[in-house]
């Protein structure tokens, strides 16, 4: 439960969701990809329903967008959830890594991202589709949001402000995580118990973390987050090529 409270929080507030705490720290625990991937997605759901009810309140979610891109990710969250059967620890940790290895990146440089005239032309639109579809393969895979993909997306593309497009990224995580679970469960993947205790965790800390977001200064937070992030893909990457090379 403590882990999905600070998964919660800090995912809330960066609007990734909090998958990029919670799965790091079960697979460290020896958690097999698919079970970390599928109860970090009940968290998921449970932190963006959270979020998402306080952002509506703060009126700060563009549902027209936020629908239409999670529409589009559901047929990934899908074959995202059926990849994870197949996938090995090793190669999971290492292609986590590089995701977290973007995450830190876009967090970092959040601060540059800057809005631009709004803009949904045909063109942006079928980048969108592309992106959206992506975003869900990694979002029901790996068991986080898809945050990193969604909120570039709004901000640099189509031109959303940071303060619109987190809270409508926590929106459409919401159906993309839902739609993973789904599959995940259909699957026999998850652990009902441990997944139990991360959401009311997670689902707390979506609602702490939404209200912080209005009040704490995000550069400290951002840096924070980068760091840990950082060390984080470090040892998934080490541990990745320790297993290829005992492997070997």
């Amino acid at each position: 439960m403590p882990l999905g409270f600070v998964a919660g929080v800090l995912g809330s507030m960066i609007g990734l969701g909090g998958g990029f705490v919670i799965v790091p720290a079960l697979t460290f625990a020896g958690y097999s990809p698919t079970l970390a991937a599928s109860d970090s997605l009940f968290a998921a759901f449970c932190n963006a329903v959270a979020s998402t009810v306080s952002y509506a309140r703060q009126k700060r979610i563009m549902y027209s967008l936020g629908i239409k891109l999670a529409l589009l990710s559901i047929p990934g969250t899908v074959l995202g959830a059926y990849i994870s059967d197949s996938i090995s620890p090793p190669m999971f940790k290492l292609l986590f890594g590089f995701v977290l290895v973007a995450s830190s990146v876009y967090i970092y440089s959040k601060r540059k991202m800057e809005p631009r005239e709004y803009n949904i032309s045909k063109q942006v639109m079928v980048l969108a589709i592309g992106s959206s579809f992506f975003a869900g393969i990694v979002s029901s895979l790996f068991g986080i949001g898809g945050g990193t993909v969604f909120v570039p997306l709004m901000v640099v593309a189509i031109g959303l402000s940071m303060k619109i497009a987190a809270p409508t990224s926590q929106f459409i995580l919401m159906f993309a995580a839902a739609s993973g679970m789904i599959v995940h469960s259909l699957l026999g993947h998850p652990d009902y118990l441990e997944a139990g205790l991360l959401s009311v965790g997670a689902f707390v800390g979506g609602i702490v973390g939404s209200k912080m977001s209005l009040k704490v200064s995000e550069g400290k937070l951002r840096v924070l987050v980068t760091m840990i992030l950082a060390l984080t893909s470090a040892k998934l990457f080490y541990d990745a090529f320790s297993s290829h090379t005992k492997l070997l």
